[in-house]
């Protein structure tokens, strides 16, 4: 069977496909796609493997991310699969995956630093395959939160001084859960995420991500942009995106300033319980660190009970001087930010 490297995909046979595959997420979707296309300093490429009638068989969806531009770029740009690789299971979909990197790697010389695989799902299927063209394993934790149960047993497997916190959040008549449903509150999401990554020395995707997520996502029920506001301030944010059956934390955000008074957990628990009374199965919290690294975020997320599983990452390096030398000045510019 011949395989076919082809860049275009009509987006019908592409929505069908990803909607179909039991492994699918969102960031397999057009829909997440054409986010990444209207943000600033993201390309989306697309790259398939199909067969001599034209059936997909693997979807690749490198997303070029470039911190700076200029003479700049070429030690800033990174390509990302948020999503990682998605192919037809079985022998002939691993082995057009094989073919589909193969090419990738040989074109993308010189081009990008590295390519990063956010997997989201077990890929120990493919995983020879993915280390034969130069995708190296790393361990990276998750956690994962069975919404396919009663809504007390969800708070009942939350630790216990988180649960009291959250019972406590609710009784404050001050406290409330506030969605956005209008473009022009993005900026208060946005701000919000903006104080939260500057304190943690974390550069932060430019705002045009967010409105083009509500742009393309919200009017199709895809994403939900939540906060909490504490009388008149507003003290927490988070972005859920929303695919199948799965809900997906991907941003939050919070005010320091009211941080005794627990809006975070607050909003994951409101986002909890809205999953479980409107048909969602999983909650994925969206990354939970390197297992051998301290990682506050991943003890903030082990309080609410989930499952850790180790999906982990795969990278290739394509241009290893260049890659060395921008690390270096990521860590130059988080000493500096810190100072």
């Amino acid at each position: 069977m011949a395989v076919q490297i082809v860049h275009h995909l009509s987006e019908s046979l592409w929505h069908d496909w990803v909607l179909a595959h039991p492994q699918a997420n969102i960031f397999h979707t057009p829909e997440m796609a054409q986010v990444f296309a209207r943000t600033k300093g993201y390309t989306p490429r697309l790259w398939t493997a199909v067969d001599d009638d034209g059936t997909l068989l693997a979807l690749f969806l490198p997303v070029e991310v470039t911190l700076f531009g200029g003479p700049l770029r070429p030690l800033t740009t990174r390509a990302i699969l948020y999503g990682s690789v998605l192919y037809t299971p079985g022998p002939v979909g691993q082995a057009a995956l094989n073919t589909l990197l193969q090419t990738y790697r040989r074109q993308m010389r010189g081009k990008v630093l590295l390519t990063e695989l956010r997997n989201l799902s077990d890929l120990s299927d493919v995983q020879p395959t993915l280390a034969d063209n130069g995708f190296v394993y790393e361990a990276h934790l998750n956690y994962l939160i069975d919404l396919a149960r009663p809504v007390e047993a969800i708070m009942q497997s939350i630790g216990a001084r988180t649960r009291k916190n959250i019972r406590r959040a609710l009784r404050d008549e001050r406290m409330q859960v506030i969605e956005i449903t209008r473009r022009d509150q993005i900026g208060i999401c946005y701000e919000l995420l903006r104080q939260t990554y500057q304190a943690a020395h974390v550069p932060l995707a430019d705002r045009s991500l967010f409105d083009a997520t509500f742009d393309v996502l919200y009017p199709k029920g895809m994403v939900k942009f939540l906060l909490v506001k504490i009388e008149d301030t507003y003290a927490a944010a988070s972005v859920e995106l929303l695919f199948k059956d799965t809900i997906y934390g991907w941003y939050g955000g919070l005010n320091r300033a009211f941080s005794s008074h627990n809006p975070n957990e607050l909003l994951i628990w409101h986002i909890l319980e809205w999953g479980a009374r409107n048909g969602f199965r999983v909650y994925d919290f969206g990354g939970a660190g390197k297992p051998d690294e301290p990682y506050g975020v991943r003890e903030f997320k082990a309080k609410f009970g989930g499952e850790l599983v180790c999906f982990g990452r795969n990278t290739c390096v394509h241009a290893p001087l260049l890659f060395g030398l921008s690390m270096w000045g990521y860590k130059m510019y988080r000493h500096l930010s810190l100072h």
